[in-house]
């Protein structure tokens, strides 16, 4: 769907081109477990909707999710009076499991999703999918906590899910407002891209799917909807939230450790101009020294109170040294990740040995003025010793800053792997990694042969290989 552009210029999104007769353009899933009694008033509430107000062809799929009810009946019997209904039965539990699984089969462009109950205003359906068909966003989600939504809940509910929202900001800086409302969609290119990188199979599926496709520079789209709770929702507060914790513990770590492949797939499909050479634009100067500031003020706060606590112990020389020592190895790392851009382990170590010469420096410096105080008077105050060591660490740090842009972490775009590769100017080859990796899924049965979609041996696709997490024991939704 993308048009390829030269250095320079930003790469354009294409409207959806016209799809043969019969072929849905949108593919909305509604997963179910032991749904029996809100299955088919939704079903033909949705149908009715798409029928009188959609422009295009659709398709409904029923993600059967485990039911042990009649849930599987009462979808069959949908299914075979409706045309555009389709069923799709899995044999395990997990939302995220389930529209993974339908997602991925799926032939129509854009694929959706919304819950069984109803509670979006469905007048927001068409507004979610239109920037994706135009070739606007490559995601869209429904916000409940946008300032124009409107939102009946009660004070339990609105608190979790403004506290979350703020937990998912404040840990990995994510910057749409609200990841758990039922009310998504999603391109099918960028889905068949993204979601082997998903490991998660419950209802911790969207925030991850979301904060991967923002770190790939993707364009999420959010539309305020009227939202309504339902009193009767069979959602698991407290381990749902519990899940949800873990969730953003391991996707955390995984961004903070660079273990996922997103500087690779944010070449294909990312759109963002950060991640571009555009000529006659200055390189980020600015922002490595707005960067390198804040990282330094952090680095002297917990180098003063290492100092401090060493103080303790020993003497001022050793304790300024040890606090050095282990405040120069964090500002290094520290600076090499979110200053100079420069990510996985390539080059770390020779990295971390030029930042210990600076380390040197520093230490003379401070060493020095510590020398120069004690011998200006025998027993310093403490505060004073703190003041000289500040004045010391601000000289310090202008030479630290030259000298890490100039040696430490100089401008190699062109032959330094360990430069972020959304720098570099060539997109890298991917190694190719088989659906059929991800176990096996079932076949979507439905009355018309053009709605039969099941995976061949022949399905592949070009991606950086992360394991899938689709037999997780503790998944129990």
């Amino acid at each position: 769907m993308r048009t390829d552009s030269s250095p320079g210029t930003l790469p354009a999104r294409e409207h959806l081109p016209a799809a043969p007769a019969g072929t849905p353009v949108l593919d909305v899933v509604i997963p179910v477990y032991n749904e029996e009694k809100d299955l088919q008033p939704c079903v033909r509430r949705l149908h009715e909707h798409l029928v009188r107000t959609f422009p295009y062809a659709f398709r409904i799929t029923i993600a059967d999710n485990a039911s042990t009810d009649t849930t599987p009946q009462v979808a069959a019997r949908l299914a075979a009076e409706v045309p555009e209904v389709t069923l799709f039965r899995l044999e395990q539990k997990g939302r995220g499991r389930a529209l993974r699984s339908v997602w991925s089969a799926s032939d129509a462009p854009v694929l959706a999703y919304m819950d069984v109950d109803l509670s979006t205003d469905l007048n927001a359906l068409l507004p979610l999918v239109a920037p994706l068909i135009s070739g606007h966003s490559d995601l869209a989600i429904g916000s409940r906590l946008a300032r124009s939504s409107r939102v009946v809940r009660g004070p339990k509910r609105e608190f979790i899910s403004r506290a979350y929202n703020l937990i998912l900001r404040g840990s990995l800086q994510a910057r749409f407002s609200d990841a758990q409302c039922g009310f998504k969609a999603i391109r099918r290119d960028v889905a068949q891209v993204l979601l082997p990188l998903v490991e998660d199979t419950g209802w911790f599926f969207d925030t991850e799917m979301l904060v991967l496709a923002e770190r790939a520079g993707l364009r999420i789209h959010e539309v305020p909807v009227d939202w309504v709770d339902d009193p009767d929702s069979t959602v698991h507060i407290v381990k749902t939230a519990t899940d949800d914790l873990k969730g953003v513990w391991r996707v955390g770590r995984a961004l903070a450790t660079g273990s996922l492949p997103l500087d690779r797939i944010a070449r294909p499909f990312g759109d963002d101009p950060r991640d571009r050479e555009i000529k006659d634009v200055p390189k980020g100067l600015a922002r490595q020294l707005v960067g390198f500031c804040v990282v330094g003020a952090l680095s002297t706060l917990f180098y003063l109170l290492l100092y401090s606590g060493f103080r303790l112990f020993t003497g001022s020389q050793v304790a300024n040294a040890l606090a050095l020592l282990v405040s120069a190895i964090a500002n290094t790392a520290a600076n090499r990740r979110l200053t100079f851009g420069v990510r996985g382990r390539g080059g770390a170590v020779r990295h971390q040995a030029q930042g210990l010469v600076v380390f040197g420096i520093g230490l003379a410096l401070t060493s020095g003025s510590l020398a120069a105080l004690n011998a200006a008077t025998s027993e310093p105050a403490h505060s004073t010793e703190l003041a000289v060591l500040i004045a010391a660490n601000l000289a310090a740090t202008v030479l630290r800053f030259l000298l890490f842009r100039a040696w430490v972490f100089p401008d190699r775009r062109e032959d330094d792997p360990a430069v972020d590769a959304s720098h570099t100017p060539s997109s890298p080859t991917y190694p190719t990694v088989r659906f059929s990796d991800y176990g096996p899924l079932p076949q979507r049965t439905s009355r018309y042969p053009h709605h039969t979609a099941q995976w061949g041996s022949d399905a592949t696709m070009r991606l950086q290989p992360v394991h899938s997490n689709d037999t997780d024991p503790r998944d129990s939704r």
